[in-house]
């Protein structure tokens, strides 16, 4: 299984939703496949532009690693060095906080990632899994 456009948008829009219904500050949001390209993304109204590259950051970091924003976070904490590396691999593309939520078939399987930014990192994460659990899928924050 792989993540459709159709899904993917359904996950931005509804993401986007939760964001202005919790009053979040404005929201960027990504969609990856499982090998870290992008499907869909778009950038509310307010969002400083470079958010496109935290929201990309955090769900590649999830996607490639296997791991969501909340693990890599913890893992950047307890081993630097991993995560310093691993950036190195990925030129620097990994944003290792909450946000970046893995996207999980019904089989358990990883078939992408979505990535959150503009308010606070827990907050980015809630609105995800908002939009990615309107979308029929599960995610791993």
């Amino acid at each position: 299984m792989s993540v459709s456009l159709r899904k993917a948008r359904t996950i931005i829009r509804k993401t986007l939703e939760k964001g202005r219904e919790e009053e979040m500050k404005p929201l960027s949001v990504v969609v990856l496949d499982a090998g870290g390209h992008v499907i869909a993304f778009e950038r509310e109204d307010g969002a400083a532009p470079g958010r496109f590259a935290i929201a990309q950051g955090k769900a590649y970091g999830s996607v490639m690693l296997g791991m969501a924003g909340t693990a890599q976070m913890q893992r950047a904490e307890a081993q630097s060095y991993f995560m310093a590396c691993v950036n190195g691999v990925y030129g620097g593309q990994v944003i290792p906080v909450p946000g970046g939520v893995l996207l999980r078939d019904r089989k358990g399987a990883v078939i992408g990632a979505v990535g959150v930014t503009g308010d606070t990192s827990d907050n980015d994460a809630k609105a995800a899994l908002a939009g990615i659990e309107a979308a029929g899928l599960t995610g791993e924050i």
